[in-house]
């Protein structure tokens, strides 16, 4: 229980103090003024009160990536406690922040752009294909989800059937990418975004003032398949520690944000909110089935979306349920049409064509949503294996970006170069050694993994120190 509380303290210290000192690093300028009104259109363009802004992008980066991450991280033992806390605070928020803000200083421009600008075009190009691929993917997902789900409730008839129901969200999701972000993201996605906290919340009371003990933190690696923390850990808790998928949601809120000084509560805190939510649904699973094996058995029986319902049913009751339903269902479909918007906003960029008009709007979205619905009559299951690979690696390139922004903007940049490096060495030594990669040893994954980490900390030296010699202007 003490382990448990004093992560939760370090998390809310952690942003109180090293937010702040990464926020006085970047140099927030309240005076400046923000994309929401240098280019302001009415569609994605829009100044949005900032309360709103934080609990849409809470939703936004969260969806049930931290509760089914954090599940299935809490195999591990309470050695996930750690990896939520310290890699929400200097990795995950950190990236959160850069990505959100480096946004605002180039006026909006999605992740792809930006790394572009610091990496260099063949940066560009790739990240162009890559966020769209992966959006597309992670809208297709949460497209068939939900409907399975809906379909699955015990009705009848035509509501029964799953088709229909990704019909119904399909229209949806068409709707809710093409309307300007004040008709609907920013009027229903706050609620969603309460109840996702106040379900948090509620486990994390009962947790505490229960009749549960939650167990104290131990190095023990207590994985039933004997998966090793390095790096197995580090990819299987994204959401809540670090995950890239936030980088392409950022720049949404980012053209939203009516004054820099907002920065680090919505970006920074919305990542230690996220966190808070980690690792209390990781708490949760490790105390409430009497241990791993017990949390185990019921990820076997019906994978994470059970154990969320056992949870909650128990803790929480009726109320419990009838919450947990609605996030299994809402959760998903909230970030799925983000997914859909972030995408039509990176082609967009992409091609130098303004989405003021409802016709480009179109042009990208009817066939985008086409392609995803599409995607459902196709087994891409092996392209999907590779998400949570993607997906960090995706951060690790924001934060090799957000390193270089910091160097060329003369400013103390190991609080991105470190964490990138040591993401350059996760997500080596994961494809290198995960059963969807080249399935080598652990003896030979790691240390080839450690090595290309230390390559890549030495180039960004050298091509730093070439910056450097040649004088390049700063960056904005």
């Amino acid at each position: 229980m003490i382990s448990f509380l004093v992560c939760l303290a370090a998390l809310v210290v952690g942003y109180f103090v090293y937010g702040k000192i990464v926020e006085t690093i970047f140099g927030i300028e309240p005076d400046r003024k923000t994309p929401a009104y240098t280019m302001q259109d009415g569609v994605d363009f829009v100044p949005i009160k900032p309360w709103r802004i934080f609990l849409i992008q809470v939703l936004n980066i969260a969806g049930l990536g931290p509760i089914y991450g954090a599940i299935m991280g809490a195999l591990f033992g309470t050695a996930s406690f750690l990896w939520i806390v310290f890699g929400c605070i200097f990795a995950g928020a950190v990236h959160d922040f850069f990505s959100g803000m480096m946004s605002v200083r180039h006026d909006g421009k999605s992740i792809s752009e930006i790394t572009g600008i610091y990496l260099g075009n063949g940066m560009r190009q790739v990240m162009r294909v890559f966020s769209v691929i992966l959006l597309l993917l992670v809208g297709t997902v949460f497209m068939a989800g939900p409907a399975g789900l809906l379909a699955n409730l015990g009705m009848t008839g035509i509501f029964a059937n799953k088709w229909f129901w990704l019909t119904i969200i399909l229209v949806y999701y068409f709707v809710a990418t093409i309307l300007p972000i004040d008709k609907i993201i920013a009027r229903i996605y706050p609620v969603f975004g309460v109840v996702l906290l106040v379900m948090a919340l509620g486990v994390g009371i009962m947790l505490v003032f229960g009749e549960h003990s939650i167990p104290e933190i131990s190095l023990t690696n207590m994985h039933p398949k004997g998966l090793s923390f390095f790096p197995m850990l580090f990819i299987t808790i994204a959401c809540g520690a670090i995950s890239g998928f936030h980088a392409t949601q950022s720049p949404i809120m980012a053209r939203c944000l009516p004054n820099e000084k907002m920065g680090r509560p919505i970006f920074y805190g919305a990542m230690i909110a996220e966190g808070v939510i980690a690792l209390v649904w990781a708490a949760a699973s490790v105390t409430f089935f009497g241990g791993i094996d017990g949390l185990a058995g019921v990820i076997g029986q019906g994978g994470a979306g059970l154990v969320v319902k056992e949870i909650s049913v128990g803790l929480l009751g009726t109320v419990g349920g009838m919450l947990a339903m609605l996030g299994v269902v809402a959760c998903p479909i909230s970030s799925g049409d983000t997914a859909f918007r972030s995408a039509r906003l990176t082609i967009a960029d992409s091609m130098n064509m303004k989405q003021d008009g409802i016709k480009n709007r179109l042009i990208i979205a009817v066939p985008l949503l086409t392609l995803g619905f599409v995607l459902n009559f196709i087994d891409f299951s092996i392209i999907w294996r590779y998400f949570a690979w993607s997906n960090q690696t995706l951060a690790t390139i924001v934060l090799w970006a957000s390193a270089v922004y910091l160097f060329r903007s003369k400013k103390l940049h190991w609080i991105a170069t470190i964490p990138a490096t040591f993401m350059s060495a996760v997500v080596t030594t994961y494809i290198l050694q995960a059963p969807e990669g080249f399935q080598l040893p652990a003896t030979i994954s790691q240390p080839i993994g450690i090595v290309v980490a230390v390559i890549l900390l030495g180039v960004f030296i050298v091509k730093t120190q070439k910056i450097k010699t040649a004088g390049d202007p700063e960056p904005a």
